[in-house]
């Protein structure tokens, strides 16, 4: 009798051992929620706890890519607190999987930071809220210091909102080698991004200990190479990221990103206030969209009000490092993965992100590693 698709699955699966267990992902109850539809497209969930190494993660996938009959895998990875099986009737070659009621395994204390000296000066690129054009500060700074000369990769960990490879015209997955991811790399910067790794719809529903283990795994994992700098764009707000980031390495320094809103400079303000807490040293302000500039008659217009950069540098007695303009081509150039360093190095937008870029690249002495 011809195996279902579903016992193939099972059948390649069973191969893939449990780093810990030595069992099978199966029997160890880390893989769970198998669906298949007719078209041959299998939807599965692995169970990713503080002490497994997201490894398994694609070994389940190429196991369950590579059985006949498979058109298409995704693989929704979370943490064994927060599952909650779904309720379907299982396979009758198996059932369901549930979660027992046995007291849950201690939390592990914060780790000690590990230091990646290859990295060189590693920055967090934040801000306090979202929409004021922190990856595009990011992408483009990057970029302007790989122009200097500088040996520049930018890790996106901005993982509910991985814009990165769009910003810099990249999509394709990244291939490994000898257990190292390859980043890939465009406008003279290497990158990485878990928008690399997930299909483009699938939401990012995770909380600390999964977060840490993508920090963790991208520092880790990743064959980075020798560095001058090591950009992270974090996401925005005072979450998982900037507190698994801080954790995972030693973290040179922080750029928070603001508009001139009062809104965006109180959120920003706490972001500040966040690094400050922990110890990372904030290198100053970069107040993004702090005008328009008129295309016809060069009159700039303060759309979002004004002085809201400067004011909170002077709060928290930073540098106000930039004030870069709006203009129609920066946020063109962010959909076509064009920065305007390279699109337009002549506008107003690009010679401010070209000046913040100079400004780090001579404060490197100046940036503790």
């Amino acid at each position: 009798m011809t195996a279902t698709l579903q016992q193939r699955i099972a059948t390649a699966l069973g191969g893939v051992r449990h780093p810990r267990t030595g069992t099978s992902v199966l029997d160890a109850e880390m893989v769970r929620d198998i669906g298949v539809t007719l078209e041959g497209r299998v939807r599965l969930t692995v169970l990713l706890g503080p002490s497994d190494d997201a490894a398994i993660v694609r070994e389940v996938r190429r196991a369950v890519e590579g059985v006949d009959g498979v058109a298409d895998v995704r693989v929704d990875v979370k943490d064994p607190k927060e599952f909650t099986p779904q309720a379907r009737p299982a396979p009758a070659a198996r059932k369901l999987p549930v979660m027992d009621d046995r007291p849950a395994a201690p939390r592990p204390s914060a780790p000690t930071p590990v230091a990646y000296p290859n990295l060189g000066h590693v920055i967090a690129v934040s801000s306090g809220k979202g929409g004021v054009g922190k990856s595009t500060v990011a992408v483009n700074l990057a970029v302007a210091l790989a122009q200097r000369g500088l040996r520049v990769w930018l890790m996106d960990a901005d993982i509910y909102g991985p814009n990165i490879p769009r910003m810099l015209g990249v999509s394709e997955p990244p291939k490994d080698e000898q257990e190292k991811i390859i980043p890939l790399e465009a406008h003279g910067i290497r990158m990485i991004s878990l928008g690399l790794l997930i299909e483009r719809d699938q939401p990012a529903i995770w909380r600390g200990p999964i977060v840490m283990k993508i920090v963790t795994q991208f520092l880790r994992d990743v064959q980075w190479g020798e560095l001058d700098f090591f950009l992270v764009d974090m996401p925005p707000g005072t979450g998982d990221a900037q507190l698994s980031l801080v954790q995972a390495t030693n973290v040179s320094g922080a750029i928070i990103v603001t508009t001139p809103q009062q809104v965006a400079t109180g959120d920003a303000l706490r972001g500040a206030r966040m690094f400050q807490r922990v110890n990372v040293p904030v290198l100053g302000i970069v107040e993004n969209m702090s005008w328009f500039e008129c295309p016809h008659c060069g009159k700039p217009t303060a759309l979002f009000g004004s002085g809201g950069g400067k004011a909170l540098a002077d709060e928290l007695q930073l540098d106000l490092l930039a004030q870069i303009p709006m203009y129609p081509r920066v946020m063109e150039g962010g959909d076509d993965g064009r920065p305007i360093v390279v699109a337009d190095p002549e506008s107003a937008a690009a010679r401010a992100l070209a000046s913040l870029a100079e400004q780090m690249a001579a404060n490197m002495g100046a940036v503790r590693r």
